[in-house]
């Protein structure tokens, strides 16, 4: 199974756009959405049959037990993270404040504070004639990085081995889910945008999946809305041997196709056109 990884230097760039249309021209039997912080990739897939949800345990987190807490307060004395909180009379957790560092139950004199599992998010898993595993972490978890992997796990696991290629939508940025999603994928494709922090942002994926030594190639989307910052992205890639694999313009029919839940693949315009340009000198490299 080839790999593909869809990444951006920030949020609406046209990354998910891009791996959704990707999917459709491919007709893609295994795809993910490595995006754990704001999924969005099922808004534009449809499934026959209902996911398979499961928790996702990351780390452990503190719990007080009331029926064995005596009241001494040495918990909330030892946190230095001030996550626990006396109402009452008695003592609760703060799990958006517990870092989990278990101090509270090594002073606990009545062993009423302990740390146990914390569900960290939520695996989904579609199963029907194709595969698409996706996640969401839990609100104020640092777990991404371990989820992502997760996601990626599933999706092997539930996919033939025959099963030739997986598409996976990945997160912005250089963060903990993009360094899992990047780790054992064969290629990224960067979907940059015509302006200095695009460039910027494209050359810190670069220089993250050159540390991975995986390929990478580029794109620019909208690329019309400054000509000037397009060239300076396509000489940049000329002079490092980066492959660019081609250029879509701003098209306002796109965004109408994305409002109503649609892939651009499913639309005839220019932006779908020159999409699928992109997509047959991405899979050159692949």
């Amino acid at each position: 199974m080839k790999k593909l990884l869809i990444l951006s230097g920030k949020g609406g760039t046209g990354k998910t756009t891009t791996t959704a249309a990707f999917i459709r021209f491919a007709n893609a039997q295994a795809f993910a959405d490595c995006d754990v912080d704001a999924p969005n990739l099922h808004i534009v897939s449809s499934f026959a049959q209902e996911p398979t949800i499961s928790d996702y345990y990351g780390s452990e987190k503190a719990h007080i037990h009331s029926e064995s807490c005596i009241g001494c307060g040495a918990c909330m004395q030892a946190c230095r993270f001030g996550a626990i909180k006396q109402t009452n009379g008695s003592y609760a957790i703060n799990e958006y404040a517990c870092e989990g560092c278990g101090v509270c139950a090594y002073v606990c004199p009545s062993s009423a504070a302990a740390l146990q599992p914390d569900v960290a998010g939520e695996l989904t898993l579609y199963r029907d004639s194709k595969i698409f595993s996706s996640a969401k972490l839990k609100m104020g978890r640092g777990n991404s990085g371990k989820l992502v992997t997760a996601v990626k796990t599933a999706l092997t696991d539930a996919a033939a081995p025959e099963t030739p290629l997986a598409i996976l939508d990945g997160s912005p940025g250089i963060g903990c889910p993009v360094i899992a999603s990047i780790n054992g994928v064969d290629l990224v494709l960067i979907v940059a945008e015509p302006s200095l922090s695009g460039l910027s942002d494209m050359k810190r994926i670069l220089h993250t999946a050159d540390m991975f030594q995986t390929k990478a190639v580029v794109c620019v989307n909208k690329y019309d809305l400054s000509l000037d910052k397009t060239n300076m992205i396509i000489d940049f890639c000329k002079e490092n041997n980066i492959p660019f694999v081609g250029q879509i313009p701003f098209d306002k029919q796109a965004s109408k196709a994305i409002n109503n839940g649609m892939s651009l693949a499913d639309i005839n315009c220019p932006a779908r056109d020159a999409l699928y340009s992109v997509y047959q000198n991405t899979l050159q490299y692949l």
